[in-house]
Parts: C-alpha cells; sequence; structure tokens
C-alpha cells in the first residue's frame, strides 16, 4: 500500500462496467476499494471482469472489494444467477430452539456465501449484523437481525466470523454500537434513539463487546441522545472514541456506514471528511455518483498509518479456503432446515 496514495474510501460504480470516467478518476484518485450492488452484478462473469477492470485500473491487485451479502432481503448477488440463502433472523430463531443446529446453519451459511464471493474475487463481505431485533423498530432492521437477545447475536455472529475467515473472507460487524431501536430508515431520514444509557450498554452494545476481536467494523447514522444529542455516531468524535473505541474495545478498522444516505445533509466531500476526523478509518460511499466521488477525494488525506496497520492485522488473520469444495450438498442441507 506505501506505493501509492490511496485515499480512504470505498467507492460504488454505476453500471456492470467501469465508465472511461470512473476508469479515470480511480486511477487518478486512488479509492482504498471498490463496493459491489446489485446494479453491478448481472453474472459470475462479468463480476469477475469488472473487479479485475478495477484492480487494474488503480494498479492494485489486492485492492478491496466489498459487498453486502448477508441473506435473506439484503443479498447483491441474486438468484437465478446466485443461490438465495435465508436471513439472519431466521437463522437466529433456529438457534433458540436449537442451539447446535442453528451453529450448524450458520456455518453453512457462511460457507456457501464465502464460497460464492471468494470465487468472484470479493475481498470482504459487510457482515454480519449485530443489531439487536426489537419488536416495533424500523424495519430498516428488521429480519436483518439475528435476535433480540445479545447472548444469541453474539453466538451465532461468532460462528459466522469464524467461518468466513477460515475461507478467505473478511466480515464487517455492524451497525455500531447498535442500530436496532431506530424507528426510521437511515437511507432516507436521519434516526434519534432516546434510549437510556444503561440499557444501551447492557444490552444494544453487548454483541459489539463480546466480538470486539472481529478484524473490521461499521458504525451508523444514528444520534444516540444519551451519548451524543447532536451528532450522529459517523460524525460524532466523542460515540467513536469513548464508546466504540474505548467502551467496547474494538481495534478493528472501522467503516463509516455509506455518506451517501439521506440521513446526512450536505457536501459530501465535506461529510467524508468530518466522518474521518470523527474516528472512521475508511469512509463509504456507495451511489455511484461521478461528482459525489470527486468531491470526496478532493476533501480526504492519504489513508493513515493507523488504518493500513489495521487493514494489514485484517489480512494476516485470513486462511484461503480449501480446495474442491463444492456448495451444492451444503445448499440443500440448508434448505432442508428451513424447508426450501
Amino acid at each position: 500500500m506505501s506505493d501509492h496514495k490511496i485515499k480512504p474510501v470505498a467507492f460504488g460504480c454505476s453500471g456492470t462496467d467501469l465508465t472511461e470516467e470512473e476508469r479515470r478518476l480511480f486511477a487518478e484518485g486512488q479509492p482504498f476499494g471498490l463496493i459491489l450492488f446489485q446494479r453491478n452484478c448481472l453474472s459470475p462473469e462479468q463480476v469477475k471482469k469488472l473487479i479485475a477492470d478495477f484492480r487494474k485500473t488503480v494498479g492494485r491487485f489486492d485492492a478491496p472489494v466489498f459487498i453486502d451479502q448477508e441473506g435473506g432481503r439484503v443479498a447483491r448477488l441474486k438468484p437465478p444467477r446466485w443461490p438465495a440463502l435465508p436471513a439472519l433472523r431466521a437463522v437466529g430463531e433456529l438457534y433458540e430452539k436449537n442451539p447446535a443446529r442453528g451453529l450448524d446453519a450458520v456455518r453453512l451459511h457462511a460457507q456457501i456465501t464465502a464460497h460464492e464471493l471468494y470465487s468472484l474475487g470479493i475481498s470482504v463481505n459487510f457482515a454480519p449484523v449485530l443489531d439487536l431485533f426489537i419488536e416495533g423498530a424500523s424495519s430498516a432492521i428488521g429480519d436483518r437481525a439475528i435476535s433480540n437477545n445479545p447472548d444469541v447475536v453474539a453466538n451465532v455472529a461468532r460462528a459466522m466470523i469464524e467461518t468466513y475467515m477460515n475461507n478467505g473472507i473478511l466480515p464487517v460487524i455492524k451497525h455500531m454500537p447498535g442500530h436496532g431501536r431506530v424507528k426510521v430508515d437511515p437511507h432516507e431520514v436521519l434516526p434519534f434513539v432516546d434510549e437510556a444509557y444503561a440499557t444501551l450498554s447492557s444490552q444494544d452494545f453487548e454483541p459489539f463487546r463480546k466480538l470486539r476481536d472481529a478484524p473490521l467494523g461499521m458504525n451508523c447514522h444514528v444520534v444516540f441522545k444519551a451519548l451524543d444529542p447532536v451528532n450522529p455516531v459517523s460524525l460524532s468524535q466523542r460515540v467513536n472514541n469513548e464508546i466504540i473505541r474505548k467502551a467496547l474495545d474494538f481495534d478493528g478498522l472501522l467503516f463509516s456506514d455509506d455518506i451517501a444516505m439521506k440521513a446526512l445533509e450536505g457536501n459530501r466531500g465535506e461529510l467524508a471528511a468530518k466522518a474521518l476526523a470523527a474516528g472512521a478509518d475508511v469512509v463509504v460511499h456507495c451511489s455511484g455518483d461521478i461528482n459525489e466521488m470527486r468531491q470526496i477525494l478532493a476533501a480526504l488525506p492519504e489513508i493513515s498509518p493507523i488504518a493500513s496497520k489495521r487493514w494489514k492485522s485484517a489480512l494476516s488473520r485470513l486462511k484461503p479456503p480449501k480446495p474442491g469444495y463444492y456448495p451444492e450438498s451444503d445448499l440443500r442441507r440448508l434448505r432442508a432446515m428451513f424447508n426450501g
């Protein structure tokens, strides 16, 4: 990484191939990585070509490529080209009934997912969600959450994280320090949470505390009135430093949530700089808006030494997948657990 002036941002792109404008911007601006969405993923061959093109463009064969492939409704790789897997809430419900069977299911889920991602050249999955399942909260999280029980969340997520890392994929715990209580969707509007600190600390924070050794994490665009009544976590030095880094004792690489979300208002370059100053190591911008990407690249410094160190530490913990794995039988087993 030292040979390139890398900017601490992961960008989306507009389509299934890089445009000439995107190639010029990425080659000159050197974003840390590329994040893929459904609009970018038509077939395995096309995705492999897009990833190879991005890495050739930035001149880094190991430039990270990210995706949100949680299972359920949040899956950028869709049938029929890729298998549909259950949402994590269904896995959590199975664990609550039968812990051994639930752990078997989550390991199958993660193994199948890791195989699909690794075969495409994807480096990082923005999963698992560690937010609590809260009745009556916004569907922004909903069935993406494993359970309302912090211990269940931590146990299931631990198995998922270990399986990913044993199969060549880096996981990201999200959305720190806990997103489950929001009543509105931050893709559309800024959420506020009124819950007392004691409840947040003993419930919402607990899965993140238990999994503080995870290599990568992501914060959120939520204002917790008990933590910082003015700023969302993504723009709050207080929450990132005092809660995520100190109270939760997390020392992994920290991403901001997508700064293109409508929860945040203002110039995207200025927001990216604020997110970095607040404590994120790398900001994420997903829309593929070329003008916003220009603003961000102009506003950001080079990636920091501590961020580079955290990234290298994460990579050092990965194990390559064992050769000769074919997911078909595991997929049949997993589907049988959930009645198809």
